[in-house]
């Protein structure tokens, strides 16, 4: 009999993905673990291993189609013995494939000149990759309408109706720029006083974040606590490791990381999340941290982070967040966690309040580090402070528990030393 090929859900928020493409085609043999197609989540481009043997007899669902919901057939395998007919005896039901949002105002560029490095980064989503590489469509001709600039599916097919299919690079940005769309007319109408705007449709990733987010802001208690610590010993440290080897190449974010595990261990009240039935208490320290990506931010996980040194720590990060901004994080590496870190200090903002990770019970907020005036032994002195905000649901953890955690944090960035025995 045959056996229909679902749509997985490969992740706990996943209700629909799209159909990247598919690497076996019809009358392929198929043996159990090798890899049918790969998946577009809200998080991440997956591949869909098969689970029985036989033979890809029919496709259902074609390249590039998204919105296929969770459990919809998606191909059917034929077993031995078997053949083509047996699926005409035994019908099986395709999901209509739901289009892509229209792009609004979506122009075509002229590519941008070569520069002495090669030319610019191109910001694209895997499928909007692969589109393009079939057909032979640069990258660099296509303007891109999601996040940043990045250039999405419907940009491509756009593109491609346009005649800027298989162009080479020259004749690209010879080309005049196509015209740019029209407003819509229902925006316009909708409010004659709203600014102009272009629409960019929201990406199944920035649903999943401004649907948890919004969970988190409303159900979630929060409070929160700030300290301030100083670094000036850390960075010193820091010179003298990153000084010793061209192994590694240390930044401050590993030694919070690696701050935060250590805190975690001595006062694991903190290490919590909120259940109606019981406050689950991790034993294991696995730290989130987040990342920024085109699509949105994504919290790839450093695991038993307390028990991994500095320079691991530094090369697990430096890999998974590479892989979250291609979108090619595992299920394992970004699901779970017990406590997150989102650091702006990079971006020179001196501090702010983060909205808890839902169902993790704290996040910090790291800020930058810059100079200020302190008083040491009742003189006043120069050093370089961070502020560090803790935002907690009092559900989980209660204010004397945040402000120890803390004060094991500022105690380990501020003697550095003892992060490293």
């Amino acid at each position: 009999m045959p056996i229909e090929l679902l749509m997985p859900a490969l992740s706990p928020t996943m209700t629909e993905g799209t159909l990247a493409r598919w690497l076996k085609k019809e009358g392929d043999a198929v043996k159990s673990g090798d890899v049918l197609c790969e998946i577009e989540t809200d998080k991440a481009t997956m591949e869909f291993e098969a689970v029985d043997e036989g033979v890809l007899g029919k496709i259902l669902i074609a390249d590039g189609t998204a919105g296929v919901a969770v459990n919809t057939p998606i191909g059917v395998l034929l077993e031995e013995g078997e053949d083509a007919s047996a699926i005409v005896a035994k019908p099986v039901a395709a999901a209509a494939p739901v289009p892509a949002p229209a792009a609004v105002a979506v122009p075509v560029a002229a590519a941008p000149a070569a520069s002495a490095h090669g030319g610019d980064r191109v910001f694209a989503s895997p499928l909007a990759k692969r589109i393009a590489g079939n057909a032979g469509l640069d990258l660099k001709a296509v303007k891109g309408s999601g996040p940043y600039g990045r250039v999405v599916k419907a940009d491509v097919e756009l593109a491609l109706k346009g005649g800027v299919a298989a162009a080479p690079v020259a004749s690209a940005a010879a080309a005049a720029p196509a015209p740019k769309a029209a407003a819509a007319p229902a925006a316009a109408t909708a409010n004659p006083f709203e600014p102009a705007f272009e629409a960019i449709p929201n990406s199944s990733m920035r649903k999943v974040i401004a649907r948890r987010l919004t969970e988190a802001k409303s159900t979630i208690p929060h409070f929160y606590l700030s300290i301030d610590c100083e670094l000036d010993a850390l960075l010193k440290v820091r010179a003298d490791l990153n000084g010793r080897s061209d192994a590694y190449k240390l930044s401050v974010n590993d030694f919070i990381i690696r701050a935060v595990a250590l805190a975690l261990k001595k006062v694991p009240a903190a290490n919590a999340s909120w259940g109606e039935e019981a406050i689950k208490r991790y034993t294991d320290v696995d730290v989130s941290v987040a990342v920024a990506t085109p699509n949105g931010l994504i919290t790839p996980i450093v695991h038993h982070a307390d028990h991994k040194g500095l320079a691991t720590i530094s090369g697990e990060m430096k890999e998974l967040a590479a892989k979250a901004r291609d979108g090619k994080l595992k299920p394992e590496e970004f699901q779970g966690g017990g406590f997150t870190i989102s650091n702006l200090g990079m971006f020179g903002v001196k501090d702010f309040a983060a909205i808890i990770n839902p169902p993790q019970g704290c996040i910090l907020a790291v800020g930058a580090g810059e100079q200020r005036p302190v008083v040491k032994a009742g003189a006043l002195a120069i050093a370089t402070v961070m502020t560090c905000t803790l935002s907690v649901d009092h559900r989980v953890v209660d204010g004397a528990v945040g402000a120890e955690f803390l004060a094991a944090f500022k105690k380990l960035v501020e003697d550095p030393l003892s992060m490293l025995l």
